[in-house]
């Protein structure tokens, strides 16, 4: 007598929210279609498989209108998108009559398109495609990549969200062999712990502001010019508070990326620069957010109001 297996029944919205606890990168998949087409979609389905051959995979929904292009596609590329990226995810995911209208990007193998600025790329011959319920995961075979080491963009329960490095996987300081700082005079002056508190506070901060793909001098900038436009360089270093020279190679950085234009002496923000600095402050506000969650507002006005005051 053949034995009935009963299966519980699966609740969709329950399981798309369990999956949306494992974060995930954020991708472009592209390819180029018989008739010329570019078609890009972005996916998060992108995953490693095999080392020899070097093999990766991704998967599509069978429904989905640019399945069957992949479908027949000989060749495809993956571009890993960089934290400072988001746009262009939401861009390619949605409908649009040509989704490469207006977006640089260059003709990579087989056609299949590629995108600068990403944090990696892949660009593969079409492997195999397995049937994955209602999805075919597409495995290609690695033909030509790109590491560009820039922080990825994630997606994590339905957010974008970026990568900070775990505090309990940075190096170490032997506590044994310092000096105990909180003990004698410096560890009661609040001149040492004034300085104590910024270096903690940066170490922080730093990480953050590099998956944005900026040092925290460029980040600064960029702040500054948001709120008073049109500095010369000897202004700006007034509101820095680093060297001349430092802040002029930042100046240089971000006048080379488009984000902020020279006018006679002085420096303003291009729309590119305005967007980045928007982004800037949303990180050092929510890293303020988190460094201060332990404490009530009215010792953070308090603390506020004692800095103001030391300021003058």
């Amino acid at each position: 007598m053949t034995q009935t297996i009963t299966r519980p029944a699966i609740d969709p919205k329950a399981f798309r929210r369990a999956l949306g606890n494992f974060a995930t990168g954020v991708t472009i998949i592209t390819t180029r279609a018989p008739d010329g087409t570019k078609v890009g979609v972005t996916a998060s389905s992108f995953n490693s498989l095999s080392m020899d051959p070097p093999l990766i995979l991704w998967s599509s929904m069978k429904e989905a209108r640019s399945c069957a292009v992949f479908e027949s596609a000989t060749h495809f590329a993956v571009n890993i998108l960089a934290a400072d990226q988001m746009e262009m995810s939401n861009h390619f995911a949605r409908q649009q009559p040509d989704k490469f209208a207006g977006v640089v990007h260059e003709d990579g193998i087989g056609g299949a398109p590629i995108f600068p600025g990403c944090a990696g790329r892949f660009q593969c011959e079409s492997y195999a495609k397995l049937d994955g319920g209602d999805h075919w995961i597409f495995v290609g075979r690695v033909v030509a990549f790109d590491d560009f080491g820039r922080s990825p963009l994630c997606f994590h329960q339905g957010s974008y969200a970026m990568v900070y490095d775990h505090p309990d996987s940075l190096p170490k300081t032997d506590q044994a062999n310092l000096p105990d700082a909180d003990q004698g005079r410096m560890g009661n002056h609040a001149f040492f712990l004034m300085l104590r508190a910024v270096r903690a506070y940066q170490e922080r901060y730093q990480p953050k502001m590099e998956t944005l793909g900026l040092s925290v001098i460029e980040a600064r900038v960029l702040l500054v010019l948001n709120d008073l436009s049109a500095l010369t360089s000897e202004e700006l270093v007034v509101h820095l508070h680093t060297p001349e020279t430092e802040a002029h190679a930042a100046l240089v950085n971000l006048e080379d990326r488009g984000l902020v234009a020279q006018a006679g002496d002085s420096y303003d923000l291009t729309e590119a620069g305005q967007a980045k600095a928007d982004q800037c402050w949303r990180v050092a506000e929510a890293n303020a957010e988190e460094t201060f969650a332990g404490f009530s507002p009215a010792q953070v006005d308090t603390f506020n109001a004692v800095l103001r005051h030391l300021i003058g």
